[in-house]
Formats: C-alpha cells, sequence, structure tokens
C-alpha cells in the first residue's frame, strides 16, 4: 500500500519574497533603459550612419554625400562658433524675434479660437478669411511684410508670427468645441456665468489641446523665423546658416541647422513641461511600458 503523501509535497510551490523583489527591480531597469537608453542609442546609431556615409562618400544616385562634412568637422565648427563672440548676438536676435512673434501669436491664437470655437458669430464672420489665409507659405508673406513693416525687425517677428498663429487657433477651436456639453450644462445650472464660464470650465477643459497647439506652433515659429532671417536679416541662427552656405562652409551649415532643431525642440519640450505643472488635472494616457 503506497504511503499517503506529505502535505507539504503536494502544496504548490510558492515565489519566495527575495525572486519578486528581483523581479521588480529588473522591470524598473528595463522600463529606465527604454526611457533613457534607447532614445540616446538611437541619436548614436544616427551619428555613426552619418560619419560612415560622409568619410565613404555614400553615392546612392538620387543623394550624394560626397559634400556632406564628417560629424568631426561640425563638432570643430561648432566649437569654434561657441568661443565667437557672434554667438550671442546671433542667439539674442533669433530668441527676442521668436518671444515677441511667439507672445502675439499666442494671445491673437487663444483669443480667436475661444471666441470662434463657442460664439457662432464669430465662426461665421472670422474662420473664413482666417482659413484663406492659413496656407499661403511664410516666404510667400516676406514681400508683402517687407512694404507693411517700416523696418526688417517688424517684418521678421511678423512672419514668425504669421507661422505660430494658425496651429494655435485652430487648436484651440477644436479643444473648445470637444468640451463635454454636461460641464457647460452643469456650471450654468449652478449659476455661472458667460466669462466666469469661459474661465473655469471652457478654458480647463480645452487646456490641453490649446498646449498642443503652442508646441506645435513654437515649432512653426523657429521654421518661419529661419526663412526671413534667411533674407531680411543681419544676425540670427538663420542669418548664419544661410550665410555658411553662400561662403561654402558646409560645416556651419550643419551646425545652424542643429541649432536651429535644438532650440526647437527645447522650447517645445519647455511648453509642453510648463503645460503639464498648469494643468494637474490632466493625465495622458501613457504608453504601454
Amino acid at each position: 500500500m503506497s504511503a499517503v503523501p506529505s502535505l507539504a509535497s503536494t502544496a504548490s510551490p510558492v515565489t519566495p519574497p527575495a525572486t519578486s523583489s528581483a523581479n521588480a527591480t529588473a522591470g524598473v531597469r528595463s522600463a529606465r533603459w527604454r526611457r533613457g537608453g534607447l532614445p540616446i542609442a538611437s541619436l548614436l546609431l544616427c551619428l555613426a550612419l552619418w560619419h560612415l556615409s560622409a568619410t565613404t562618400r555614400v553615392n546612392l544616385g538620387l543623394i550624394t554625400f560626397a559634400n556632406v562634412p564628417a560629424p568631426a568637422e561640425v563638432l570643430s565648427a561648432a566649437w569654434a562658433l561657441l568661443r565667437s563672440p557672434k554667438l550671442g548676438a546671433h542667439l539674442g536676435s533669433s530668441l527676442l524675434r521668436i518671444g515677441l512673434g511667439f507672445g502675439a501669436a499666442v494671445l491673437a491664437g487663444v483669443g480667436l479660437g475661444l471666441l470662434i470655437g463657442r460664439l457662432r458669430l464669430a465662426r461665421e464672420l472670422l474662420l473664413p478669411p482666417l482659413e484663406v489665409l492659413r496656407p499661403i507659405p511664410a516666404v510667400a508673406w516676406i514681400p508683402l511684410a517687407i512694404l507693411m513693416f517700416p523696418s526688417s525687425e517688424g517684418s521678421m517677428v511678423f512672419i514668425t508670427f504669421t507661422g505660430a498663429v494658425f496651429p494655435i487657433l485652430l487648436n484651440t477651436v477644436h479643444g473648445v468645441e470637444a468640451v463635454d456639453p454636461r460641464l457647460v450644462a452643469s456650471a450654468r445650472s449652478l449659476g455661472t456665468r458667460r466669462w466666469r464660464l469661459f474661465a473655469e470650465v471652457i478654458v480647463p477643459a480645452a487646456a490641453p489641446s490649446i498646449v498642443t497647439g503652442l508646441s506645435i506652433g513654437m515649432g512653426t515659429c523657429w521654421f518661419c523665423l529661419v526663412t526671413a532671417e534667411m533674407i531680411a536679416g543681419q544676425y540670427g541662427i538663420g542669418y548664419f546658416t544661410w550665410e555658411s552656405y553662400t561662403v561654402q562652409n558646409y560645416p556651419n551649415i550643419v551646425v545652424g541647422m542643429l541649432l536651429i532643431g535644438a532650440l526647437g525642440m527645447g522650447s517645445s519640450a519647455l511648453i509642453q513641461w510648463t503645460g503639464r505643472r498648469l494643468m494637474p488635472w490632466y493625465r495622458p494616457q501613457r504608453e504601454a511600458q
């Protein structure tokens, strides 16, 4: 007669607490790698491909890297620009134009967007002419801006304004139109009047879309600024890039391009960071880790 198996032999194995803690630690490290390591690895891979293409002078027929400077040449040119006294003048001019143009675009885009998104009369009067102007590229505005403004600074600020105002405007309109009607009805049932309704219900509900429009508008603002500085500027990152092309200083062209990209990315990230701090009630869905 076989022996009855003991309780210990029939019980299912229990994972030791130490193993669970180790798995959790490994999961945290994997998540940190995906958030920090993968973007860095991606940038390093692009840098390596750039180096190989430039040093071996890859020629694919439609595109060639025969005249593209290598990363080492660009790094040397960036170091020379960093030590140059002209860097402060270029950066100061571009940042001032961006600040003035983007600030005016925020005031106009958010203000008009709230009105158009909420009031039918404003939508019917303002939206058609704005939609006609929206597809006009920044380059097409340059001759008219030079005619309208007596100074080149004013025309460049205006061009940055036109580049930023339409993304801000449209995202504000869409954000206002997407506000839950039940929120508005509840606020009205509690006695909230029109201006308090805008400030306390509509603007907070539309704020995530507005912040998205501000981030997009900042990127187009830099794009339009560079276009303006290439034609009408004397100082600025765009003017520096275009001047480098005219004198065939190819490493400086790439330096200017990378500097524009870094400034645009940094300013957009600053807007998003500020938006998250000002919207504690908004928690977007995160991608699966």
